[in-house]
């Protein structure tokens, strides 16, 4: 082998586990550039996708192109960041002999915490989220329970390199099933809206959120296929997931319902608890990456400072920012600590139910099924698809609506409308 093509061979390595350990793709670009100067390369030129990597060496005249498989992903916050120090580092007397004995070393090291321990965390994250989310103790009990169950679980796959997309398929539905039957064997009532949370949150651990944000800084950093190749994982990831909490939720026969607001409020006791939920929260998601004990302690104090300061200013009457997760089975949004609709569900309702607001309705059974409108968060009884059109006085606008509602009446038969 031609001490370039050595060369070349050690630093697409290094690319592989850096790049397999979750890092973007432009600072991988950059750190294999920076090792390839050290090397003696005089050019370097790199093509970065999901699954496989191709670069091209110059060196006096030479030219060397090698193809490396990059292998399944997999997160691992403390190989990047040894991965990187390695690549910072400078001085004389580097060889492609040495290089590759430390990336040896850097790949034989085994994780941080064993299977248990990081199952512990998630499922206590995942209990987290639930309380912060307005949860009951059963919901929360059980989103710490299942959530420990399904994280082992995919660990033990994934480490026995079973498929990604059928290992996390396979996970929720086993991580929300053991969920609803533990809601079923303990919850005199059944399934309620305590519930809504704990079911969704138990299976938060399998978004693949550091695949998205790498995505995102990638497109930032003008590396269109690397970037487009992890967002399409990404969504198979999240495809797989989704079609299997909708096979748990068509089994268990489960309906789309409004969590309760989350318990807010300035007492000690409230505050204690939201707190110490905030830190598991970062606690366990951390832990998860394989992040160094430092970095976990970071975390999940800066949760703790954010979290709290967030519900703090809603304590005392800044509302919410829109939540960005499902919090309810129909897909109503939900933050890291939950928050705020009730108010506009209320509002919605108000507006269905009294006369003399902007907009008449109609009002569908629930048996049947309609675009909700912008008063979707009506009675029980129905959904709301708003008529367009202001209702002042008695003038021709007034016909207007009526005029429509008396069309719809028409179209759809049994159906009521209230004008």
């Amino acid at each position: 082998m031609s001490p370039l093509r050595e060369a070349l061979d050690v630093v697409l390595r290094f690319g592989q586990l850096m790049l397999r350990a979750g890092d973007t793709a432009f600072r991988v670009h950059d750190a294999m550039t920076a090792l390839a100067r050290r090397l003696g390369i005089e050019s370097l030129s790199v093509q970065i996708a999901l699954d496989g990597m191709t670069a091209t060496a110059r060196r006096d005249g030479e030219l060397v192109t090698i193809t490396r498989e990059i292998g399944p992903p997999g997160i691992n916050a403390w190989r990047i960041s040894a991965l990187e120090k390695l690549a910072r580092e400078t001085g004389t007397g580097l060889t492609p002999q040495t290089l590759a004995k430390a990336l040896d070393a850097i790949e034989s090291a085994p994780p941080l915490r064993s299977i248990a321990t990081v199952a512990i965390g998630i499922g206590l994250a995942s209990g987290a989220f639930s309380y912060l989310n307005g949860g009951d103790t059963l919901g929360t009990a059980m989103a710490v329970a299942a959530g420990g169950l399904g994280q082992a679980l995919r660990a033990l796959l994934l480490r026995r390199r079973r498929n990604q997309y059928a290992a996390t398929a396979l996970t929720t539905v086993v991580t929300a099933g053991f969920y609803c039957a533990g809601i079923a064997s303990f919850g005199a009532g059944g399934f309620g809206p305590g519930h809504a949370a704990g079911f969704i949150f138990s299976v938060l651990f399998l978004v693949p959120g550091f695949p998205l944000v790498a995505a995102l800084l990638d497109i930032v950093q003008h590396q269109p296929v690397a970037a487009l190749s992890r967002l399409f994982y990404a969504v198979m990831i999240l495809l797989a997931s989704a079609i299997g909490l909708s096979v748990v939720a068509a089994v268990a026969g489960l309906a789309a319902t409004v969590a309760p607001p989350a318990a807010y409020g300035v007492d000690p006791v409230t505050l204690a608890l939201r707190a110490i939920a905030s830190l598991f929260a970062g606690f366990g998601f951390t832990a998860l990456y394989n992040s160094s004990t430092r970095t976990v302690l970071a975390v999940g104090v800066l949760s703790l400072i954010g979290n709290e300061l967030r519900l703090a200013l809603h304590d005392f009457g800044m509302p919410l920012p829109p939540r960005n997760l499902p919090g309810r089975l129909g897909g109503r949004p939900a933050g890291v600590a939950g928050g705020g609709a009730p108010a506009r569900a209320a509002h919605h309702a108000d507006r269905a139910q009294h006369h003399h607001h902007d907009a008449g309705s109609l009002c569908l059974p629930d048996h049947r099924h309609a675009e909700p409108g912008p008063g979707a968060d009506g009675p029980a009884s129905g959904r709301q698809l708003l008529l367009r059109g202001r209702r002042h006085g008695h003038g021709p606008r007034s016909r207007t609506v009526h005029d429509r509602a008396t069309l719809a009446r028409r179209k759809l038969g049994p159906y009521s409308v209230a004008t």
